[in-house]
């Protein structure tokens, strides 16, 4: 077995392919910003963790110790700022890292592309597959087509576009040919990675079976998921910028993952060669085909056991921020809503109500007013309100919940929610219960820490709305929990 490393562990792909790992029987250490992110993760007290990014030398050396296999899963697709230079930044140091430490391998995971001129993101991600190729250290770039799983970026586009959409004007690429590669495939070419001969290097291209265009997967979509097939109208006047703008107001996708997203479909994006069977075998049973890889996702979803999602994935290592210790708020100025009510219910069975909000369930009260809000952040560029839940019925800490993220989590007693939203200034929402009694009382507070004049003004214009929406949310989880 392995000594293995892995660069983007809290990542979609890097999230499944950890325990993996270690089913296999590899011993597995991980890089993370924030190691408290990986309390709840089933996998995460059997890695050994390294706090910090790549970015920092001390980090990148920690992390490939006494390492055989390298496995580099970060990009920063939807990254803010000059990505470029931070991309560029973490593949050299990794790659020095990692010769000076003897490792016997790195493996990149990057995309498949056209020849020629690449959106910036494809051009990024094809640098850092060069860089480490000529780090000194053994490199197999494995190019993966679009991904195809419950909760992946580009599953998600594809589902709402055509849950949404039975008539859709589109760009001209979704005539383009795709070929994409079920999240369970990708991850057996890169577990078998692990076991190559020594000196394995190399670029190879990996999809699945099918090569399709966008509009006959998102048709193929509505077959698996017994729709009807949507029109799909290619225009000739949308620009890949106009194109993102559309896709982040009618998907849950965000305009900055959206757009390097819908920039990367501009061309075709197909194997060159099927060059990887000589290396690594396909699965025993074949590759899975699009329509299966779609019909399993769905089954995923269905069954509630979504492993990793693209909405927890971006951004779970960004620092956090904690919201400031009780009871002096540092000496900040502060805005509270707070509730308290009794109910007859069991603690176990408020939490249940509290465990289970946001996504299908929605916030008990005023679903207008949500959905509004929602609308205005999604048009300012924002995250908006149909992220939706990785999972149905449990919570982790870090996950997300509509525009809210898991900041704490103390299981049957306290859930904290940092919002995500667009405002001026930081929000949390923080649910509570405690025993009381036969039954038990349920504690709500809603926290905004204004930023300026623009905090205060903005928290004024939301206050009547908050007395109605914040006293009836209050009302309808006990009553919920009462009921149930």
């Amino acid at each position: 077995m392995s000594r293995v490393a892995v660069a983007g562990a809290t990542g979609y792909v890097g999230g499944r392919l950890v325990p993996r790992l270690l089913e296999a029987g590899h011993e597995v250490r991980v890089l993370t910003r924030s190691p408290d992110k990986l309390r709840d993760v089933p996998w995460g007290p059997r890695v050994d963790v390294v706090e910090g990014t790549l970015e920092e030398e001390s980090a990148a050396r920690a992390l490939v110790e006494d390492i055989d296999v390298v496995y580099y899963l970060v990009h920063s697709m939807g990254g803010p700022g000059d990505f470029e230079r931070t991309e560029r930044l973490c593949a050299l140091q990794l790659g020095a890292a990692a010769r000076e430490a003897g490792v016997g391998r790195i493996v990149y995971l990057s995309g498949l592309h056209p020849e020629g001129e690449l959106s910036r993101h494809l051009a990024s991600r094809t640098e850092v597959g060069r860089i480490l190729g000529h780090s000194g250290v053994p490199t197999l770039v494995l190019q993966a087509g679009l991904l195809i799983g419950s909760g992946s970026a580009s599953f998600e586009m594809i589902r709402h576009l055509t849950d949404v959409l039975p008539v859709m004007p589109a760009p001209h690429w979704v005539l383009n040919r795709i070929q994409p590669i079920a999240v369970r495939d990708a991850l057996h070419y890169l577990l078998a990675a692990v076991d190559l001969p020594a000196g394995s290097a190399g670029t190879y291209d990996i999809g699945g079976p099918d090569v399709l265009t966008y509009a006959q997967m998102m048709r193929g979509y509505a077959t698996a998921a017994g729709l009807r097939p949507p029109v799909v109208l290619a225009l000739p006047v949308l620009t890949p910028w106009l194109a993102g703008q559309w896709v982040n107001l009618v998907t849950p996708i965000p305009r900055g993952l959206a757009l390097p997203l819908v920039e990367s479909l501009q061309h075709d994006c197909v194997m060159r060669d099927r060059s990887i069977d000589g290396l690594i075998p396909p699965p025993a049973a074949g590759l899975t085909g699009y329509g299966r890889s779609v019909e399993l996702a769905l089954l995923k979803i269905e069954a509630d056991a979504v492993e990793t999602s693209w909405a927890t994935s971006r951004g779970s290592d960004e620092p956090a921020e904690p919201l400031p210790s009780d009871p002096d708020w540092a000496g900040r100025t502060v805005f509270t809503d707070a509730r308290e009510r009794k109910t007859a219910a069991t603690p176990d069975r408020v939490w249940a109500v509290i465990e289970g909000i946001g996504g299908d369930n929605g916030w008990y009260s005023m679903p207008l007013a949500w959905s509004v809000r929602g609308w205005m952040d999604k048009l300012g560029g924002g995250v908006g309100l149909r992220r939706g839940r990785r999972s149905k019925s449990s919570l982790q800490l870090n996950d997300v919940v509509d525009w809210w993220r898991v900041e704490a989590l103390e299981p049957g007693r306290l859930l904290r929610l940092r919002a995500e939203m667009l405002a001026p200034g930081g929000a949390w929402l923080e649910l509570r219960v405690d025993p009381e009694g036969d039954g038990s009382i349920y504690r709500q507070r809603a926290i905004f820490f204004p930023r300026g004049l623009a905090g205060r003004l903005y928290w004024l214009a939301v206050l009547p709305f908050h007395g109605i929406i914040f006293r009836s949310m209050a009302e309808r989880i006990t009553a919920e929990a009462q009921d149930g």
